[in-house]
């Protein structure tokens, strides 16, 4: 796993650098997707997580939930199109997990994706994440370290 300033980004997700947002296909053919380390450090203490409930569509770029810190409400964008098939249960009654553990416990939803193929195809991934991370928290001066 890659740390860039302060962060952890593991090169096994599939990323939407801009919206904050990491994919991952299971072996079941579902996305799971939550926000980066990143996100969980501009956010910091997050207190609500309402993801949109199980047998919902929702499109690539549009909210699959809302999050919710001291200092933040805001969304938490779909990298990819289709029906949410599962909401972490275990998030929603700890809220803090997505702080402690953003890729792992504290994953977001489960989708079941329209079009994994040709949408993660727009997603960066491996070594392209970490130095798409790196570019992006250096313009935007972010520094967790």
């Amino acid at each position: 796993m890659a740390t860039v300033r302060g962060c952890n980004i593991p090169e096994d997700r599939y990323y939407w650098v801009e919206k904050h947002a990491w994919a991952t296909l299971e072996a079941d053919g579902t996305v799971k997707i939550g926000i980066t380390d990143v996100a969980q450090n501009l956010a910091k203490g997050i207190v609500n997580v309402t993801p949109k409930e199980a047998g919902r569509t929702v499109q690539k770029g549009k909210s699959a939930g809302t999050l919710e810190s001291g200092k933040w409400v805001g969304p938490v964008t779909s990298p990819v199109t289709g029906e949410i098939v599962e909401v972490n249960e275990a998030a929603k009654a700890k809220p803090s997990l997505i702080n402690e553990d953003p890729y792992g416990a504290g994953w977001f939803v489960k989708i079941k994706p329209t079009d994994w193929a040709g949408e993660s195809a727009s997603l960066v991934t491996g070594e392209a994440a970490v130095e798409a991370y790196r570019k992006f928290m250096e313009e935007q001066n972010l520094n967790f370290e």
